[in-house]
């Protein structure tokens, strides 16, 4: 299990929210966290710890007010450590290209993917294609609906048909490098892990996962190391001391690294 780092952006500011609280309109959230440094200040401070792997998600769309400003934030981080981050956010085949020459390891990838509640092997092949598999990162962010979790578009405000099932994963993997799941529901909430997904997501034998959502405290990610056998990469955000919250950064690295070698590795 290995830390994977975020920098979250939202109205040109690097912040933590509330992920169900998230609406287009009015470009509102609810925050938990907004920080006065710039995206060029986290990207330095992962990459003196040789955290790789960690994403940057750009949290207002194309049309928003606010994008261009949260889009140079994102520049920012990419050009401060070259290679060590993954980009998303309004992502596709026609500008994936200029975030992976900024610098970005990887791009991640929703929207474009899953259109009108469906995968769109078109445009899926046409990522492909663009970035290449080993540059792609499919986010199957999910929400629970009629018993099961089925993967958001749009920022999370938008449901698919398209539910997070093994034989999806299996599809999906042979497009993509990893996959990055947020489960939406207690995505800042720091409430506790989706103990269910976590079970799914660890049955799954395949291409790396990340899981982000509902940690709070040391238990959780204890309790994330034991239902995920130990297979899934983990995100924290809002509980973590970087962004206000009450677990620190230097405990969750030493924690992770008591476990495996899992930094800068």
């Amino acid at each position: 299990m290995r830390f994977r780092p975020c920098i979250d952006i939202h109205n040109g500011k690097i912040k933590q929210i509330v992920g169900s609280s998230l609406k287009d309109q009015g470009n509102q959230a609810v925050d938990n966290f907004v920080s006065e440094q710039d995206g060029a200040f986290y990207a330095n401070f992962y990459r003196k710890d040789g955290l790789q792997g960690g994403h940057i998600i750009l949290l207002n769309p194309a049309g928003s007010e606010y994008y261009e400003a949260t889009k140079q934030q994102a520049l920012l981080a990419l050009r401060a450590y070259p290679g060590g981050l993954q980009i998303g956010g309004g992502i596709h085949d026609r500008n994936a290209a200029e975030f992976l020459e900024a610098g970005a390891s990887h791009v991640i990838v929703t929207s474009f993917v899953f259109r009108d509640g469906k995968i769109s092997y078109e445009n899926l092949e046409r990522m492909k294609q663009a970035v290449g598999r080993e540059h792609l990162v499919l986010d199957l962010s999910c929400r629970k609906k009629d018993g099961q979790y089925y993967i958001v578009t749009d920022r999370w405000q938008k449901f698919t048909d398209v539910a997070v099932t093994s034989e999806v994963l299996d599809t999906l993997s042979t497009y993509c490098a990893e996959f990055l799941i947020h489960a939406v529901d207690v995505e800042g909430k720091a409430s506790g892990i989706e103990e269910e997904l976590v079970r799914m997501l660890a049955d799954w034998d395949g291409i790396p996962i990340t899981y982000a959502g509902g940690i709070g405290t040391f238990a959780d990610l204890e309790k994330l190391k034991e239902l995920g056998k130990g297979k899934l990469d983990v995100t924290i955000g809002s509980a973590l001391s970087l962004f206000g919250g009450q677990m620190e950064y230097e405990a969750v690295l030493d924690y992770l690294c008591r476990d495996q070698d899992s930094i800068g590795k």
